[in-house]
């Protein structure tokens, strides 16, 4: 394994056995990262782990909700104690519940703005310590580009994401002269498990692929490869940007 453009930089990604973030983590990884990789799912983790050092990765992983603050504590303790240092904070655990406002459940509510909204907030409080003490570190916070346009459903979902929109600018700008980078990813339709029952629930139809300018659905890799821009180095001048990767889905 070569190290470029993320070499020697430690990365910590929520939501890490999700389509997109297991491509996020080996992408890291290729491009000489270590990392911590983070999420609910133990069995699924574990996997993820031992496939990442099969091929020379240094990780380590942590079982983590990220709608709580004591958890939080305790992984950034364990980044600390390992690494000793936190460049790249990936904020990209999320759930999604697609009813509307008047079908919405209070605790489906809850539940969504907790670990969306909430934990991006308790990721970014409790990691930047350690980032500002790199003097160039990197947030991404994950939206949606239903964080950017109305659906008409997905209150929860939609609300969550964009408050992560706006709380992702006031970060840029809180920590712009402090060493720390903070960026909002928007993914469009991107063929991930998420995802993928609504898809084939559309049918022939496929009214989302329709309506994406480029008549596909993205890839979990083409959402990673912009991970790593907003990661490395080469993004050193942008901050509180929103970087959409819909397929041209919001264009119109």
């Amino acid at each position: 394994m070569t190290g470029q453009r993320l070499d020697g930089k430690v990365a910590l990604i929520t939501g890490a056995t999700g389509g997109i973030g297991a491509a996020t983590a080996h992408l890291f990884a290729r491009e000489g990262a270590r990392l911590v990789v983070t999420d609910v799912h133990q069995e699924r983790l574990a996997a993820l782990a031992e496939g990442l050092a099969e091929t020379g990765a240094d990780v380590v992983a942590a079982c983590l909700d990220v709608s709580s603050a004591r958890q939080w504590d305790r992984v950034i303790t364990l980044v600390g104690d390992r690494f000793g240092t936190l460049d790249v904070l990936v904020n990209l655990a999320g759930i999604l519940d697609w009813e509307g406002i008047e079908d919405t459940r209070e605790e489906a509510w809850n539940r969504v703005i907790d670990v969306n909204q909430k934990g991006t907030w308790l990721g970014m409080k409790a990691a930047m310590p350690l980032l500002r003490a790199t003097g160039n570190a990197s947030v991404i916070n994950t939206s949606s580009v239903l964080g950017l346009v109305g659906s008409g459903a997905a209150a929860a979902y939609q609300a969550s994401k964009g408050a992560v929109r706006l709380l992702s600018k006031t970060a840029a700008v809180e920590y712009a002269g402090r060493g720390v980078r903070v960026n909002s990813l928007h993914p469009g339709v991107i063929a991930t498990p998420m995802i993928q029952d609504l898809l084939d629930e559309q049918g022939d139809e496929q009214a989302d692929i329709a309506r994406t300018p480029m008549r596909r659905a993205g890839r979990a890799d083409e959402v990673a490869s912009a991970m790593l821009f907003l990661a490395g180095d080469e993004s050193s001048f942008v901050t509180g940007a929103e970087l959409v990767v819909d397929g041209g889905l919001t264009a119109h």
